[in-house]
């Protein structure tokens, strides 16, 4: 039997909770007439009466080998830390369900999307969508309209997209959710972002830095002036890196002051202000006022325009550390960021101390990765591998990583420390620095992707995109 055989429908998943699907070993497989079916591995009467209480429905039973019945909860359910998750139905607290749900496995966002006929919901797990329920279209609008008063955003708007915020606090503990409205063809789409306040948890050391690569990062951030700017897409832990950065730099001697959008943790002792557009309050007339703050060192949640830019090139030159992140595509990639903000590149070059790159690399289960020659077809045209790389591993899928074949996830770096020669070539504006870094021993996204193919880490298939830069 394949893997992809283990699914079961999402209108079915949603019958069920995860710790009851667990505690009970059973697997809805069909819902017809008031008649709930579920595949188990007893069929005893004592099973059924219970389940048909549970549910308050007819149940019926088919028999099934303990191991498939293994392989069904690992591909169709993931397991919950609370000890009080429920089923999902259509009450009063089915959004509060959704969000500790999500919580409770580990999910980074929850979508909640209409389409023509339906509308469903996906969690973002290690960074991939999974569909988890599906809900009726009369249901959709009395769900938006409950986050949105919850998020304190305007139920009446409709047309326009909306931004808010929801402090949870319940027995998981307190955690707060940035939400977004996005009008579509068929209703608002929202997007609900779990933040984890707590930093105190993340470590530098922890991250994915090699031994080299952390020592390089930590020389750099102890220079009491200049800027730091990580780039990657959206997702790719960038604000963890900066917060563990500032975890590290946080002492009683030492002013912090943050800008973010949102603030996605908090630290004890430093100083983090909330990005308020609607009301003036940007990052660039922020960090106007931040100057006036006495501050050692400003972190800037994001340099979006060339207003901000300006504004954080400043501070660097009046004497400030100054962390922030860019979206460019490497390391060397900010520096044209910043010269088609209209940077002058001398300023760039007088500032600038450490640019870092960095992406989320989801790591192979451990139980079940198969390792297999590296045949040329597996990989990006015109990619050639080093010798010493003969094979590589894939994934294969286990009740351990729920049928996925992959298990955590783990952040690979390119830093470029901004030396003389460096300095020269920016203010020249020369981009090709390939000889360079080969020269300096300084590892890009591509050859630590290829390292974690020659140890196994990841497969081919989760760093293709960056093999073939």
């Amino acid at each position: 039997m394949e893997v992809q055989d283990y699914n079961i429908q999402v209108s079915l998943q949603q019958l069920i909770s995860s710790s009851q699907a667990y505690h009970y070993r059973v697997i809805p497989i069909m819902h017809e007439n008031d008649i709930l079916t579920f595949k188990s591995e007893s069929t005893s009467e004592a099973l059924r009466k219970e389940l048909a209480i549970v549910f308050d429905k007819e149940v019926q039973l088919e028999l099934e080998a303990a191991e498939n019945i293994d392989k069904y909860l690992a591909t169709n359910f993931r397991k919950t830390s609370s000890s009080k998750a429920e089923a999902l139905h259509y009450t009063d607290d089915f959004l509060q369900k959704i969000i500790i749900a999500a919580k409770d496995i580990g999910s980074s966002d929850i979508h909640f999307e209409p389409y023509e006929h339906s509308c469903r919901i996906r969690f973002r797990l290690d960074g991939k969508l999974k569909e988890q329920y599906i809900i009726p279209l009369a249901e959709y609008p009395v769900i938006i309209n409950k986050i949105k008063i919850k998020a304190q955003l305007d139920i009446s708007e409709k047309r326009l997209p909306q931004d808010g915020r929801i402090t949870i606090n319940n027995v998981q503990g307190e955690f707060d959710i940035r939400v977004s409205s996005l009008p579509t063809l068929h209703g608002e789409k929202m997007v609900l972002r779990i933040l984890s306040k707590d930093a105190n948890h993340i470590n530098l050391e922890e991250l994915g830095f090699s031994e080299d690569e952390l020592y390089t990062y930590k020389e750099i951030i102890k220079k009491p002036n200049g800027i730091i700017l990580i780039s990657g897409p959206t997702g790719s832990g960038k604000t963890t890196t900066l917060y563990a950065t500032l975890k590290l730099l946080n002492d009683a001697e030492t002013n912090i002051l943050t800008i973010e959008d949102p603030i996605e943790y908090t630290l004890e002792g430093i100083n983090q202000v909330q990005l308020k557009e609607n009301i003036g309050l940007d990052f660039s007339s922020t960090l106007r006022t931040f100057l006036r703050q006495d501050p050692d060192v400003i972190m800037v949640g994001e340099i979006r325009d060339a207003k901000t830019a300006n504004m954080a090139i400043r501070a660097a030159l009046t004497g400030h550390l100054v962390l922030s992140t860019i979206h460019t595509n490497s390391a060397w990639a900010t520096i044209s960021r910043l010269i088609d903000m209209d940077i002058p590149p001398f300023l760039i070059a007088s500032t600038l101390n450490m640019s870092v790159a960095q992406r989320l690399v989801r790591k192979l289960c451990n139980h079940c990765k198969k390792e297999q020659p590296i045949e040329t077809a597996t990989l990006p045209k015109d990619v050639i591998l080093p010798k010493s790389v003969q094979t590589h591993h894939v994934a294969v899928g286990c009740n351990a990583c729920y049928q996925t074949g992959y298990l955590g996830r783990k952040a690979i770096y390119e830093i470029i420390p901004i030396g003389t020669e460096l300095i020269n070539q920016i203010k020249e504006n020369e981009t090709e620095i390939s000889a360079y870094l080969k020269a300096k021993n300084i590892h890009t996204l591509k050859d630590n992707a290829i390292k974690l193919i020659e140890n196994g880490t990841t497969s081919i298939d989760e760093v293709y995109a960056l093999l073939s830069n």
